[in-house]
């Protein structure tokens, strides 16, 4: 099944110069970047990205923490498409508390923060990346992100191999 997804390279991943490394991964394993854009978003943008449902999730002051960090620096938005893009993406990613991320992952190789420092420091923990949650989430935040005319269909060598 091809899919589409969202990935941010969060303001703290742009500052680190993460950005090639973390492009790379996703073309490596042949996934496809349909849509790439850097954006530094207001906290009104932010609002639409970390919803409501959020609260009801985290709580408000997950919520607002995470509305503080996004807007700290420009952020690199993706739309990924490929073969399982919203699991495969979310493997690669690996768990939002970068000290629990596996090895191999984006967050295991790249961070190494607790739930428990940030909340020390009270500000969001600071994990490089978004992925997309699941399909539902997938295609709210897609249509958020990027214009249809801001996303592009191309044949790449992987569509010969792996299609």
């Amino acid at each position: 099944m091809i899919e589409k997804t969202l990935v941010l390279i969060k303001p703290d991943g742009v500052q680190r110069g993460l950005i090639g490394r973390i492009l790379a991964r996703f073309e490596d394993v042949g996934l496809k970047i349909i849509g790439m854009k850097m954006v530094w978003i207001d906290k009104e943008f932010a609002k639409q990205h970390y919803t409501e449902d959020i609260t009801i999730r985290r709580g408000e002051k997950v919520r607002n923490l995470l509305l503080d960090f996004i807007v700290e620096g420009p952020v690199v938005a993706l739309c990924i498409e490929g073969i399982n893009a919203i699991e495969n993406v979310r493997k690669m990613v690996g768990s939002t508390e970068p000290k629990a991320a596996l090895p191999g992952t984006i967050r295991g190789d790249f961070s190494h923060v607790s739930f428990a420092y940030a909340d020390t420091k009270s500000q969001a923990i600071k994990n490089l990346i978004h992925a997309s949650a699941d399909a539902k989430d997938a295609a709210v935040e897609v249509k958020l992100w990027f214009t249809a005319k801001e996303l592009h269909t191309y044949k790449s060598v992987h569509d010969i191999h792996v299609l």
